[in-house]
């Protein structure tokens, strides 16, 4: 009967491919990731930003634009009163 030793279930191949493999993923080196804009991108975005606010501003209101046009046509609307009163309503606007 022939004994043979050293023979074991472990192929040293084996061994020798999983301490590379370890090696290898020790010499990765990590970084934080980074983004950068550019200024076009950024102007895209502030163009977009403006086109939905524009989308959610309501439509000129004609009939007050008429009003307001008719209020100025006539001469009588100039007083002291009512210069006096819009002069009160930009102040009180403010918090004055």
């Amino acid at each position: 009967m022939m004994n043979i030793n050293g023979v074991s279930r472990i192929n040293p191949l084996n061994n020798y491919q999983n301490v590379k493999k370890t090696n290898a993923a020790q010499e990765v080196k990590s970084s934080a990731d980074e983004v950068e804009i550019s200024e076009e991108a950024k102007a895209m975005s502030d163009a977009y930003f403006l086109n939905q606010v524009a989308k959610e501003t309501p439509d000129v209101r004609a009939d007050l634009v008429e009003q307001v046009k008719q209020k100025l046509q006539d001469p009588n609307y100039f007083s002291d009163a009512n210069i006096a009163a819009t002069a009160d309503r930009i102040l009180s606007a403010y918090g004055f």
